[in-house]
């Protein structure tokens, strides 16, 4: 069962962002009529306004007030305006302006201006939202063709003033997606015409086209597909066998859509870009949504934050996109391209929301979904055209068999003693009704009209034999037609294998399909910074000048160990004064294990630890107050030699600790007291002058604190 989210809620009529388990669809909606959108609205109408005993308006009316105009509101932006209706893949202007330039379609092209013009008669919000959608349209490729100059979708540029580019129906788009007979119309918004509810189109024009708004409580967001791969995709559906759908965009580029989820999940976009030598790097395809101007612009605002080494930035896009970067000293082309995926707009990810109109209410659907439907409407598309055909060639062959009986037979000769026109009436009726048997249907009044209205010139010149051929032919084709009707599975498949002939070589995939490994930042830019010490001044930064303590990326953590056991993590600093107890700085690990020894009380302990998470900039203490540390290292150390300092009756002036089996804390653990003697001298490793004949017992640890 195909799933569907509502996203109105019942509460007072005010939209919600997303209902809680799916709902049951409504009914399927008949053709908009003035009585059916009366019915409509009667029953989207909010409850009757609350009666008041004052001349003010109390509480409940004005609750009233709000709730109605909130609504009447919300309800017209979201079904028309800002969200496609599933039926057609189209917003209520992109339906307008098709179905003005159909009526203005002549074959030739047409002004903009003539045709914003046209639509407006349909439109009611203005030229400028008329003349973007229509750009917007023809920059897609499919169902407009533009001449002139409609802007630049690589690099951003705006289209001529409409009054100078022209436009006309693409031959896809006029083939297939007009039919009177099969449209429902409606009264335009003053009432003086007459529009389209939905045009019969028999392309999936939603996944085609994609689409983006923002309305009330709600947005919309679908990425556009390739028109082969749909086609091949309602074949494949016809024929219950497997699919799978992902975007394409005219920009190319690179695309990782593993997290894509039916049009419900993420995608990743990437600039194509190659080497150029061995000191630049050119891009020559574009992420969509990106221009060469906003690409560009990440890549200069990236050279200024020193994230990427350039010496210039050229834009040679034409026909093509072209931006030539040369690079800077130290940066290969391999380590730039990978800055460049990094730090600019040469990466994007993009999340989509398949939120459509599907039977006047806003639903969130899956691309699944949606071309499932479009291959059901296309089914009863061409049903509805194939008995309209059948009405017609019927009704051609009653027509053409008539006149061949009226000629054939002279029945025209019938009329010449009739006085009234009655009675020539009645005489061509009876006359034709003696060859009922060779009639489809009944003889009308209607029918004698038509054989009334033939020229005499038409009967003198009559041809039996091509009347004949004729009706032959009508025959077949409505032999044809019934075929096609008792099989209508088929017969989509061979229209939609046709389609595909016909126009699948104008539309071939430009955006590669590649699976790629998220840029690890901290890895690239692991030496971009190197922290110093200046012993002298007590300062520690990457912009100090003195001892090299490490290299590190500015996405890395710092972390500064005082000798009173005070500790904080920060951002890599540019320069900042750490005093005369300084102890220790490193990259933050957080799982990194340490020994430490320190005193506190006249008793000297020994834990290891890690530091675990760390709130940025905050002061910590690993050791408690009044502290003083006297070894600080990373890692497990296997001993700890002391020697302690020269006492009255002392007699154990040295001694090594064990300390492999001592179990590894967090932070705030006191640690174990190893002793309470005055210590001289501590470190990991046998000092010199160690006494190695002496024979002392091994330090042995007093209790656990």
């Amino acid at each position: 069962m195909e799933k569907q989210q509502d996203l109105f809620a019942d509460n007072g009529g005010r939209p919600k962002k997303k209902a809680s388990a799916p709902v049951k669809p409504e009914p399927k909606a008949t053709a908009k009529t003035p009585e059916t959108l009366a019915v409509a609205q009667a029953k989207e109408a909010p409850a009757p306004r609350p009666a008041t005993t004052s001349g003010s308006m109390g509480d409940d009316a004005f609750r009233w007030m709000v709730d109605s105009n909130f609504i009447q509101y919300a309800s017209y932006v979201i079904r028309d305006r800002a969200i496609p209706d599933v039926a057609d893949g189209l917003k209520p202007v992109q339906r307008r302006i098709l179905y003005a330039l159909a009526e203005k379609d002549d074959g030739k092209f047409i002004k903009v201006a003539n045709i914003v013009g046209h639509t407006m008669q349909y439109h009611p919000h203005g030229d400028a939202s008329i003349a973007d959608a229509l750009v917007s349209l023809t920059n897609r490729r499919y169902l407009i063709e533009g001449q002139g100059n409609f802007g630049n979708i690589f690099t951003g540029d705006p289209a001529a003033a409409s009054r100078y580019i022209e436009c006309r129906l693409t031959p896809l788009a006029r083939e297939e997606i007009f039919n009177d007979a099969l449209t429902a119309f409606v009264p335009s918004y003053d009432g003086r015409n007459k529009e389209p509810v939905r045009l019969p189109a028999k392309l999936p024009l939603l996944l085609m086209l994609g689409a983006e708004g923002i309305a009330v409580g709600l947005s919309t967001r679908i990425l556009p597909h390739n028109f082969g791969e749909l086609i091949n995709a309602q074949i494949a559906i016809l024929q219950k066998k497997p699919f799978e759908l992902l975007p394409d965009f005219q920009q190319a580029g690179l695309m990782d859509a593993s997290e894509y989820e039916k049009g419900n999940g993420r995608i990743r976009l990437r600039a194509a870009m190659e080497p150029r030598g061995e000191h630049a790097v050119v891009i020559t395809e574009l992420p969509f949504g990106a221009t060469t101007d906003s690409i560009m612009a990440s890549i200069e605002d990236a050279a200024r934050k020193k994230k990427i080494s350039i010496k210039s930035i050229d834009d040679f896009t034409a026909a093509k996109v072209e931006i030539l970067v040369q690079l800077g000293q130290g940066d290969t082309p391999a380590k730039a391209i990978e800055k460049l995926y990094a730090f600019t707009q040469c990466e994007v990810s993009i999340s989509p929301r398949l939120t459509v109109i599907r039977d006047n209410r806003p639903v969130e659907m899956d691309v699944d979904e949606v071309i499932r439907q479009n291959t059901k409407d296309l089914k009863r598309i061409l049903e509805r055209e194939l008995r309209l055909e059948h009405a017609n060639l019927l009704e051609e062959l009653h027509a053409k068999t008539l006149i061949q009986l009226f000629v054939e037979h002279r029945i025209y000769k019938d009329i010449e003693e009739c006085k009234t026109f009655e009675a020539v009436k009645k005489a061509v009726f009876d006359g034709v009704n003696k060859y009922r048997d060779q009639l489809r249907r009944d003889v009308t009044a209607k029918d004698v009209e038509m054989l009334l209205g033939i020229a005499i010139k038409r009967i003198s010149k009559f041809d039996l034999e091509k009347s004949r051929k004729d009706l032959e032919r009508i025959v077949k084709e409505l032999a044809a037609v019934e075929k096609n009707l008792s099989d209508l599975k088929n017969y989509t498949i061979r229209y939609l294998k046709n389609l595909l002939r016909s126009y699948g070589a104008d539309y071939p995939r430009r955006t590669k399909i590649k699976a790629f490994k998220a840029v690890e930042v901290r890895e690239l830019t692991a030496a971009d910074l190197t922290v110093g010490f200046d012993p002298e001044k007590g300062y520690v930064g990457h912009e100090v000048k003195g001892e090299e303590l490490f290299s590190c990326s500015p996405h890395d953590r710092v972390l500064v160990v005082w000798k009173d056991g005070r500790y904080t993590v920060t951002p890599p600093p540019d320069k900042v004064f750490v005093g005369d107890d300084y102890l220790y700085c490193a990259i933050m690990n957080r799982t990194r294990v340490y020994t430490m020894v320190f005193t506190h009380e006249d008793s000297t302990y020994l834990k290891k630890f890690t530091f675990g998470g760390a709130i940025m900039n905050k002061e910590y203490f690993c050791t408690p107050e009044g502290s003083k540390v006297l070894l600080f290292t990373e890692g497990k150390p296997g001993h700890v030699y002391v020697k302690y300092a020269k006492q009255k009756r002392l007699r154990i002036l040295q001694q090594a600790f064990e300390t492999a089996k001592i179990p590894t804390k967090g932070v705030k653990a006191k640690g174990i007291r190893m002793t309470i003697k005055k210590v001289r001298w501590i470190g990991t490793e046998k000092p010199r002058g160690w006494d190695n004949a002496q024979s002392t017992p091994s330090g042995a640890f007093m209790d656990f604190l």
